[in-house]
């Protein structure tokens, strides 16, 4: 039986085990879920073709790669049209750096999320990339001390 998003507990069963590891061979998720190969591989391509699964992608160590400086940065801009708005969310996007940019509520209009190697790299990185956008009335740099909890995988 089909869920409020048209998707039923089979369907669920495959993305909670693409999220915990999408290397799992559609043989091997067939065997998991009792099901023959042919109905796995049609529910994979109907659930990407819908646009449920979005990529597949590694999920890479930062501290391996010599990134070790997360900080959570809360920027307010001085006009906020929709285009205003907009021009920002695309110009700091670009920049490999921000992980992500959300738009949000409260103080701040939108908060970003960067990873760096150190702080004399996320000093570059404001001088350089960040105060080039124009718009910003006030930045306000947060950094994360420990990670207790770093997910990918959606609640389903």
């Amino acid at each position: 039986m089909a869920n409020s998003l048209g998707l039923d507990k089979t369907d669920l069963a495959i993305l909670r085990r693409l999220q915990k590891d999408n290397r799992a061979t559609i043989k091997q998720m067939a065997a998991e879920l009792n099901l023959s190969t042919t109905p796995i591989f049609e529910r994979l391509r109907k659930l990407e073709q819908k646009g449920y699964i979005k990529d597949q992608v590694a999920v890479l160590d930062p501290v391996k790669l010599d990134l070790k400086l997360t900080a959570f940065i809360s920027i307010s801009i001085s006009d906020h049209s929709r285009d205003d708005l907009n021009a920002f969310a695309d110009q700091v996007v670009i920049f490999p750096e921000v992980l992500e940019c959300h738009h949000v509520s409260g103080q701040s209009d939108f908060i970003l999320k960067v990873v760096v190697k150190d702080i004399e790299a996320y000093n570059q990185f404001l001088l350089d990339k960040i105060s080039t956008v124009p718009n910003i009335s006030n930045i306000e740099s947060s950094f994360a001390l420990s990670s207790r909890k770093v997910s990918t995988a959606l609640p389903i």
